[in-house]
């Protein structure tokens, strides 16, 4: 076998067999073990109660149904050129049995090696089925609503504003804001989250998720092609395109390992009788049967399934059960890498805090009042999409303010605040560095809180006092990984000091830095990613929208929530589908499990073979002992591979 086993050689480990290629695999195996096992059976009666030479063909039709495939497969593989390959191997070592009347061996390398092949692909299957299990998530149909019609449409014929209707216990098709009805809404699929969420007008919803017992009217807000339910699609569908260190390692070995090892084999079987014939040595038993034999066993110990079918597989059924908890790993370099992240670096409005901003006081100058402050602050955020524009408006349509008049030439400034026009005026808020660097003299008023300022007319105005709140599972996460070995935590924020500190000294993080633009963020990431030793990793946890410079620059960049998923295609590694930072933890669980379970794959696959392939050399061990060291080992080191799932 030169670069893997015959259940991954296709390259098809990333879409399961369909219902009706399983059925006619599943009935096509059972008829050839069947009439296999049977003439077996018999043949087996027939040596040893009856006539020896009937039982040869008894045994020749037994070697015939269990390896009929085999024998082809290894014909096709010479034809591409792959003489390694585990089919030829096999082929070999069972035709050689047979040559020198080993036959009952030769028929139990056959049964044994295709019971096994045939569960380790049902094991690989059931991966394959975890991850693309998402891949279902996509409706076939989107009910939309065309002057008063309803038209089924794919999703992706479906335009931004039109309306769909999603009727009980269908799954909602496109990313939207509900416009009508109340239900709630299964996003466990998609999110991992088990608890419906309950949804009304106004609300949004993921396409994916699965409506619950009433008619939903919903406005798209994305085409499909951005909704957040293709972005996971595409994720998914790319999560076994990047190979492990460890992978990439044993996938060169074993092109390496099994020419030597074949090459081995022939050595065992030919050399021995040749060197006692030309007088060189004195053997025991010299003749070419025995030593054939053992180079046969040689040569089925050789091969390297279990090694290069279960940490592909490992790495797969880690991927998978991340999934169903909202974990999406876009590959398995990032799964192992996440099992040597020693440093994380947090954001801190979206990922520690619910991101979700209050007006807490608006604190006019002595020539302004709170309403001209307002009306102002929302007219300039009404062209902004940012979540302190958004508690600026909501304020504002609270106090029932009219936004009539009109704001020209916005300008964002990133980091630091907008720009814009009002009756041909300027009008400038955001940070206190902002307002400076346009000459206006800013009075600070000490609150605690994110303290906006504005300026109009180049007077200042005003300031107003925006809150956040932690989010509850953020302490939590915090004590665990470190105490999951994971010691150094740094907060990059672009808040002021003051609240950067504050939330820091509560969750216990050492290292802050604050009122960083982007581009200082980055800095001091990339001075932390000096710092680290080449077998450490640095994660960095963003929303995935502001924090996309950094989620590409670190070793595993991590998006959380939906708010993520849009940025996370683009920038993050790795993406919890939940506003949940808790989740962090459980991902860096799964990864050092995943991990700990390959590792213990390859040393019982060298361990066992290697003491096999010993005992093989000096003549002590059976084709029944090397049937266990090939296809025994392989079993059990999927069997391990699968508890990566739980």
């Amino acid at each position: 076998m030169a670069n893997g086993c015959s259940c991954c050689s296709s390259g098809s480990c990333t879409l399961p067999l369909s219902k009706e290629e399983v059925k006619s695999e599943n009935r096509a195996f059972y008829l050839s073990i069947g009439l296999g096992s049977l003439f077996f059976g018999l043949a087996l009666i027939s040596e040893h109660f009856f006539n020896f030479s009937f039982s040869v063909y008894l045994y020749l039709l037994s070697y015939l149904f269990l390896g009929y495939d085999i024998l082809f497969s290894a014909f096709k593989s010479i034809l591409k050129g792959l003489i390694l390959d585990e089919m030829f191997l096999m082929s070999i070592a069972s035709m050689g049995a047979f040559f020198i009347a080993a036959y009952a061996e030769a028929c139990a390398v056959m049964l044994f090696f295709k019971v096994g092949e045939h569960l380790q692909e049902k094991a690989l299957d059931k991966s394959r089925r975890t991850i693309s299990s998402l891949l279902a998530l996509k409706p076939e149909v989107a009910r939309v609503l065309r002057l008063g019609t309803e038209v089924l449409l794919p999703p992706e014929e479906v335009k931004v504003r039109e309306i769909i209707e999603v009727q009980p216990g269908e799954r909602i098709p496109l990313d939207g804001e509900v416009i009508e009805g109340i239900s709630f809404v299964d996003t466990s699929a998609l999110t991992g989250e088990g608890v419906p969420k309950r949804v009304r007008p106004g609300k949004k919803v993921l396409g994916g998720s699965v409506n619950g017992s009433g008619l939903l009217k919903i406005r798209v807000t994305h085409p499909y092609r951005e909704s957040a339910l293709a972005k996971v699609l595409e994720l998914v569908e790319k999560s076994g395109a990047k190979k492990a260190r460890v992978e990439k390692m044993i996938t060169r070995l074993a092109k390496v390992y099994t020419p030597v090892v074949v090459g081995l084999a022939l050595l065992i079987a030919f050399l021995p009788p040749l060197l006692v014939k030309w007088g060189l040595v004195s053997l025991g038993d010299a003749s070419f049967s025995t030593w054939l034999y053992r180079g046969l066993v040689f040569l089925v110990i050789s091969c390297p399934c279990a090694l290069v079918l279960s940490i592909p597989l490992g790495f797969f059924a880690g991927i998978g059960g991340a999934s169903k908890k909202g974990i999406l790993v876009k590959g398995a370099s990032y799964l192992e890498l996440l099992s040597r992240v020693k440093t994380v670096v947090w954001d801190k409005t979206g990922t520690l805090t619910k991101g979700n901003f209050k007006v807490k006081k608006i604190l006019p100058a002595p020539s302004s009042s709170e309403e001209e402050v307002l009306f102002l602050a929302a007219l300039l955020e009404s062209k902004v999409n940012h979540p302190i524009a958004n508690s600026i408006l909501e304020e504002a349509q609270k106090k029932g303010l009219l936004l009539q008049d009109e704001v020209q030439k916005v300008e964002v400034v990133e980091g630091k605040g907008v720009r814009g026009e009002v009756k041909g005026r300027p009008v400038l808020l955001g940070s206190k560095d902002f307002l400076e660097e346009n000459r206006i003299a800013v009075k600070g008023n000490g609150e605690a809180g994110t303290e906006v300022y504005l300026a109009y007319a180049g007077e200042f105005k005003g300031s107003i006092v925006i809150e956040d709140e932690l989010k509850p599972e953020s302490k939590k996460t915090l004590q665990l990984l470190q105490k999951m070995g994971i010691k150094r935590h740094v907060l990059l924020t672009g808040d002021v000091p003051e609240i950067a500190l504050k939330i820091a000294n509560y969750l216990g993080i050492k290292e802050v830095f604050a009122g960083l633009l982007p581009q200082d963020k980055v800095f001091h990431l990339e001075k932390l990613l000096q710092e680290k030793s080449q077998k450490e990793a640095v994660a960095c946890v963003g929303d995935g929208i502001n924090d996309a410079p950094m989620l590409r620059l670190a070793d595993v960049g991590i998006a959380m929530g939906e708010k993520g998923v849009d940025m996370a295609m683009e920038s993050a590694d790795v993406v919890l589908m939940q506003d949940n930072p808790f989740l962090l933890v459980e991902a860096i669980s799964r990864s050092k499990k995943t991990l700990q379970i390959i590792w213990q794959n390859i040393f019982l696959a060298f361990g066992i073979k290697g003491l096999v392939l010993f005992l093989g050399s000096l003549g002590l061990a059976t084709m029944w002992m090397a049937i266990f060291a090939d296809v025994g080992v392989a079993l059990l080191a999927v069997l391990n591979s699968m508890r990566a799932f739980k």
